[in-house]
C-alpha cells in the first residue's frame, strides 16, 4: 500500500448501515482499534475499496502515501426517529456546545441526539454562508473530527449530513485534536483539501464518556458565545422543519459531498518541524531523551509516535495511547490527581527525562520531570512565562483569575515581565491578550491554571501539544549548547516561585428552588452574594482588595489571598483559597462563611466542614 500515489481524499458513505452497536462490547474495542482485513476487496483501477467499512476502521488502517479509498457499502436503510422537542439553548456552554449523548446515565437523558447534531451542523452551515458570503462558482468546505468517545462516529455522520443538507463539502479527518481543527482553517496544501472555511471538532474535553458536543472554528479563530447561540437558534428554526424526506435527502446528499483525509499527518509534521527548527535543524534533537507521554486514552496518543519518536526520543513507558471512548484508567485531564498521579509514576517507573499529559482533544497539557514534580497550574504558567519571556522581554502575560499571588511576583519581580490576571475561560484568556495587543500592549501569551495555552506566534491557537512543543525547544536548545541534566534546564527555570503551602477549591452551589430566591435568577442571587462580601472585607482593615480585577471578589490577607466567583454557565459559586498555613486558609475561609451566612441558598457544607464551624 505504501507505494500507492495522489491525493489522500476517500469518498465516504454518512450512513448507519456499517455500524453495529459497539458501545460496550469487546467488539467495539477491536472494530475501533484495529481494521479488519476481511473486508479488503481487491484492487480495481488503482483503487482500494472495502465492503461494510466503519469510519472508526477506515481511520486505523495501516500507513499509506496518498491513496484513493472508497467505501461502497449500501445506502442506509435506518427507520428516521420521531421528532421530539428540544431546547437548543440549554446545549450552550460558553463558547462551545456539550450535551448528553449517550444513554444510561440515571438523571442524564439524551439531548445531544443525531437530529439534533444534524440540525446544529446545518446551523453552522448557514452561518458561515452568511459569514462568507461566497460566490456561485465556489462551494465552502468544512472539516469535521472527533475524540475517541463512543458516541464520535454517530455524530460525526450527523454532522456531515447536516452540512451536506445545507450545500456544503465535508472533509472528515476521523480521530483528530481540537487544535488540528483550527490549524485545517490555516494550512495551505491543496493534496489535503486545505484550506478549510470553517471547522468543527466533536468532542466535551474531560467530561464522562455519556457526553459530547461541538467546537468551531473558521480562520479568524474559535467562535464567540454570541456566534454559538445564533447557530443553536438557527439549528431550531432548521429543527422543527425537519421532514423524513429531508432526512433521506440530506443522506444522498452526504454520499456525494463528503471526503476523508489523514490531516493529522500535516499537522504532527508542522510540530516536528517547529522542534528541528528551534534546534538549527538538527534532524534528531531529542536523541537520548527518554520522554513518557499519557493520552488518557483519548485522541492525544499520536504524539508518542508522531512527534517525539521521529525526533529522537525514547518514548518506552508511554500509556494509554490508544484510544477508548470509556476512559478506562483515568480521567484525561491535566488537572485530575489520579491523572496527575499516573504520568508521575511512569516518569519514576521509567527513569525518564519528562513526562507529558493531554486532555481528551489535546488543546491542554502538563508535565513532569524526572524528579517527579509537576508542571501544571501555576507551575506550568510560570514556566511558560519564563520560556516566553526570554524571547520576548518585557512582554505582558495573561491568565485567568485562579493564579497565585506568588505567580505575580515571579513573573513581575523574578521574570521582568507583566502579569494581566484576568477573567475565567480559555476564549476570554485568549482574547484579552488579542485586546491587548490591539491598543499597544505587547502580550505573547494567554494561558489558563487549566492547562489552556495560546501563543501568539502560534495564532492564538490554544494548543496542548504545541505548548509541549515550546518545552521541548528549551531542552532541544540546552542539549545543542552542551547543557546537560535532562530536565533540570525546565525545573531551573521556575525556580524562585513561591507556592502556597495550602491551597483550597470549593464550589457553593445556589438551589434555584430555595424561596430565598423568590423567583429571581441564580445570577442575580450570586451577584448579590459577591456584593454583600465585598461590603464586608471593604471594612476589615487586615484586608486589601484587589486593586485590578476583572471577576469575582478577590481579597487578600493573613498572607494569603480568596476569590470568589460567579461560574460562567452554571448556579455554583466557586471559591479558590491560597495560603502559607492552614490556620490562616481558615480565617480567610470564616471571613466568606460569615457573608455566606445571610444567603440561605447558598449550600456551604463543604466550606463549613473547612473551617470546622
Amino acid at each position: 500500500m505504501a507505494a500507492v500515489s495522489g491525493k489522500i481524499v476517500q469518498n465516504v458513505l454518512i450512513a448507519h448501515s456499517c455500524q453495529q452497536n459497539r458501545q460496550f462490547s469487546a467488539q467495539y474495542r477491536r472494530d475501533y482499534c484495529a481494521f479488519n482485513t476481511r473486508n479488503l476487496l481487491p484492487l480495481q483501477g488503482g483503487k482500494f475499496s472495502w465492503a461494510c467499512v466503519s469510519p472508526m476502521q477506515l481511520r486505523n488502517l495501516p500507513k499509506y502515501n496518498r491513496g484513493v479509498v472508497y467505501c461502497n457499502a449500501a445506502p442506509s436503510t435506518t427507520v428516521v426517529p420521531s421528532i421530539e422537542k428540544v431546547d437548543f439553548l440549554k446545549l450552550q456552554n460558553g463558547s462551545d456546545i456539550r450535551g448528553v449523548a449517550v444513554a444510561g446515565v440515571e438523571g442524564e437523558p439524551v439531548n445531544l441526539t443525531e437530529l439534533v447534531t444534524e440540525a446544529i451542523a446545518g446551523g453552522f452551515a448557514a452561518w458561515l454562508l452568511d459569514k462568507k458570503k461566497p460566490d456561485a462558482s465556489r462551494r465552502l468546505r468544512i472539516s469535521v473530527g472527533h475524540d475517541s468517545r463512543i458516541s464520535a462516529q454517530k455524530l460525526q455522520d450527523a454532522v456531515s449530513r447536516g452540512i451536506a443538507g445545507a450545500g456544503l463539502d465535508v472533509v472528515q479527518y476521523g480521530l483528530a485534536s481540537t487544535p488540528a481543527m483550527f490549524n485545517s482553517t490555516l494550512t495551505e496544501n491543496d493534496d489535503f483539501l486545505c484550506p478549510v472555511d470553517g471547522s468543527i471538532m466533536i468532542t466535551a474535553s474531560h467530561l464522562p464518556y455519556n457526553r459530547n458536543g461541538f467546537k468551531f472554528f473558521t480562520n479568524a479563530g474559535g467562535l464567540g458565545k454570541a456566534d454559538i447561540k445564533d447557530i443553536l437558534e438557527r439549528a431550531a428554526n432548521l429543527y422543527k422543519n425537519f421532514m423524513a424526506k429531508d432526512l433521506g435527502d440530506t443522506e444522498k446528499k452526504a454520499l456525494l459531498s463528503v471526503k476523508r483525509v489523514d490531516y493529522m499527518n500535516v499537522y504532527t509534521a508542522e510540530l516536528v518541524a517547529a522542534v528541528r527548527k528551534a534546534s538549527e535543524n538538527i534532524e534528531k534533537p531529542l536523541e537520548g531523551f527518554h520522554i513518557v507521554v499519557d493520552a488518557g486514552n483519548g485522541a492525544g496518543g499520536f504524539f508518542a509516535g508522531k512527534v517525539l519518536e521521529p525526533l529522537g526520543a525514547v518514548t518506552s513507558g508511554s500509556q494509554f495511547l490508544e484510544p477508548d471512548g470509556l476512559f478506562p484508567n483515568h480521567i484525561p485531564n491535566p488537572e485530575d490527581k489520579a491523572a496527575m498521579k499516573a504520568i508521575t509514576q511512569a516518569v519514576l517507573d521509567n527513569k525518564a527525562d519528562l513526562g507529558i499529559i493531554f486532555d481528551t482533544d489535546v488543546d491542554r497539557s502538563a508535565a513532569v520531570d524526572s524528579t517527579g514534580q509537576e508542571f501544571n497550574r501555576n507551575r506550568l504558567i510560570a514556566l511558560m512565562s519564563a520560556i516566553v519571556l526570554e524571547e520576548h522581554p518585557g512582554t505582558t502575560i495573561v491568565t485567568d483569575s485562579v493564579t497565585s499571588d506568588g505567580l505575580t511576583a515571579f513573573i513581575e519581580k523574578k521574570l521582568g515581565g507583566k502579569h494581566h490576571r484576568f477573567k475565567r475561560g480559555y476564549k476570554n484568556v485568549i482574547d484579552e491578550a488579542i485586546r491587548l495587543n490591539s491598543v499597544g500592549e505587547d502580550s505573547h501569551l494567554a494561558i489558563k491554571t487549566s492547562g489552556h495555552g495560546a501563543l501568539k506566534e502560534n495564532h492564538w491557537l490554544d494548543d496542548g501539544a504545541y505548548l509541549m512543543v515550546k518545552i521541548l525547544n528549551k531542552l532541544a536548545s540546552a542539549r545543542a549548547s552542551g547543557i546537560s541534566g535532562g530536565s533540570k534546564v525546565l525545573t531551573d527555570l521556575v525556580e524562585g516561585l513561591e507556592e502556597p503551602a495550602v491551597a483550597v477549591e470549593q464550589r457553593l452551589k445556589i438551589d434555584q428552588n430555595h424561596a430565598d430566591l423568590k423567583g429571581g435568577s441564580f445570577r442575580d442571587y450570586g451577584e448579590a452574594v459577591l456584593k454583600h462580601l465585598e461590603n464586608i472585607t471593604e471594612s476589615d482593615p487586615k484586608l486589601q482588595k484587589a486593586p485590578v480585577n476583572y471577576e469575582g471578589v478577590r481579597v487578600s490577607g493573613y498572607g494569603g489571598w480568596f476569590l470568589l466567583r460567579l461560574s460562567l454557565h452554571d448556579p455554583v459559586l466557586p471559591l479558590n483559597i491560597e495560603a502559607p498555613k492552614n490556620d490562616d486558609a481558615v480565617k480567610l475561609g470564616l471571613l466568606v462563611r460569615a457573608a455566606a451566612n445571610e444567603f440561605p441558598a447558598l449550600d456551604t457544607s463543604a466550606l463549613d466542614k473547612f473551617v470546622q464551624v
